[in-house]
């Protein structure tokens, strides 16, 4: 992208009120506006525009074709100020566009050690986690909230306001329409729950007595026949707790939208 002495490309135009850090390399006609922070070791590949009010963290990598910071595609939008923050160590790969909040002051919110890959977007208002991954061309529609270490599977649509939770994993070209529980598996247009995510789970060091207490919390949530309100009061009087039992209740206790309904066919008891 730019030889080893060089850092900031001459066709790259970067706002006199841009804040670069230390070591940030911009490439080849990259737009950088005035009310941009940029933190250090941060590379910018060419073709890259970053407006409005956004704060990128450290040691991120930015490829060709980027938008970020742009006006929300939200038609109550009235050209309020609003920001996009993005944390340390994400990758956005090209022509993925991330858009600021709609409403005075706030924000679109994206982790750190995210990977946004190719032609994702991520619309006003998100809230994204860390560990996240969204896969090609995966949409995340307004205010939606994905929490740490989810993965989005390819051409999968969000539906606005829904919630997606930890280490829960969605299959490519899924449709999500209603809130998704922490540590399971959704896939499907419309989407439904087919089991825990036993392989994220595993990854993500959770120990053996609190998989097979998750296990437990499934077969209550989505085999028992209860309501979600009855699920709860099981899960409460029936699991021993600990901070992925806590949290997935929590999650249960605040749905709004409903809980993505679990497949039958998919289910065994090996999940």
């Amino acid at each position: 992208m730019l030889g080893i002495d060089e850092q900031i490309h001459p066709t790259a135009v970067i706002a006199k009120g841009a804040k670069l850090g230390k070591n940030v390399k911009v490439g080849p006609y990259v737009v950088i506006g005035e009310n941009v922070v940029i933190g250090d070791d941060t590379k910018i590949y060419p073709n890259v525009v970053i407006d409005g009010w956004t704060t990128i963290g450290k040691n991120c990598t930015i490829y060709a074709g980027v938008s970020i910071g742009g006006e929300p595609q939200d038609l109550k939008f009235a050209d309020e100020r609003s920001y996009v923050v993005i944390g340390d160590n994400t990758k956005i790969r090209e022509c993925v566009t991330i858009n600021r909040g709609t409403g005075e002051d706030s924000e679109t919110r994206i982790g750190s050690n995210v990977l946004l890959m190719a032609y994702a977007h991520v619309a006003h208002n998100c809230i994204v986690g860390n560990n996240v991954i969204l896969a090609n061309c995966a949409t995340l529609a307004g205010h939606v909230v994905v929490e740490d270490r989810a993965i989005i599977g390819g051409l999968s649509g969000v539906h606005q306001f829904v919630k997606i939770g930890r280490n829960a994993m969605i299959g490519g070209a899924s449709k999500i329409v209603q809130d998704i529980p922490p540590f399971v598996i959704a896939d499907g247009n419309p989407a439904t729950v087919a089991g825990l995510n036993n392989v994220g789970i595993a990854r993500a060091g959770i120990v053996a007595a609190v998989r097979s207490n998750l296990k437990k919390a499934y077969r209550i949530l989505y085999r028992s026949g209860l309501t979600l309100e009855k699920a709860i009061e099981t899960m409460e009087q029936e699991l021993e707790m600990s901070e992925e039992i806590e949290h997935l209740l929590r999650f249960l206790r605040n749905v709004e939208r409903g809980i993505c309904r679990g497949n039958k066919r998919c289910n065994s008891e090996n999940q």
